[in-house]
């Protein structure tokens, strides 16, 4: 059954973010866990934290201080939808957040999503208001079978690797 949902989770980023990470809205583990990437499946932070060449960062403040220290800024692209679970494909009568002030009050040079869906949303939503084009990394989610871990910290560093 789908259920109308706001965004609980507010944005991380400060003045000196150089790069943007964009997933499309939080999983329910995320939005019980009170953060990005809560499903202890979801390979984001194992991803990031090869990247970096750093520590996988553990409870919510380590995730904030990593990003903040690696001048990651980390958000989604819906601020309101109705979902089923935590399906992307049931996601309807999505309404975007507005990424505008992040880009305004940091640093930022490139756009990354995590994922199709969050690249098809970004494209329809966000682009036209911020004239900036996303690359779109293969989805760290669990679902995303074909890409297993070290192929997804393989392709993550290759894309991002010049912008940190």
């Amino acid at each position: 059954m789908s259920e109308k949902i706001t965004h609980p989770i507010a944005p991380v980023y400060d003045n000196n973010s150089k790069i943007l990470i964009l997933g499309s809205f939080p999983s329910v583990k995320s939005r019980e866990y009170g953060f990005f990437y809560g499903h202890p499946q979801n390979r984001f932070w194992r991803v990031v934290a090869a990247v970096c060449g750093d520590e996988v960062p553990r409870t919510n403040d380590e995730k904030r201080a990593f990003l903040l220290r690696h001048k990651i800024a980390l958000w989604d692209v819906i601020d309101s939808c109705e979902i089923t679970g935590s399906a992307d494909s049931t996601i309807k009568n999505a309404v975007p957040t507005d990424i505008r002030g992040i880009l305004a009050k940091s640093d930022i040079t490139q756009i990354f999503t995590n994922g199709k869906k969050a690249d098809e949303l970004y494209q329809k939503y966000q682009e036209p208001a911020t004239g900036m084009k996303a690359i779109c990394l293969p989805s760290t989610s669990p679902a995303n079978a074909a890409w297993h871990l070290d192929k997804l910290c393989d392709k993550w560093r290759s894309e991002m690797q010049v912008y940190l």
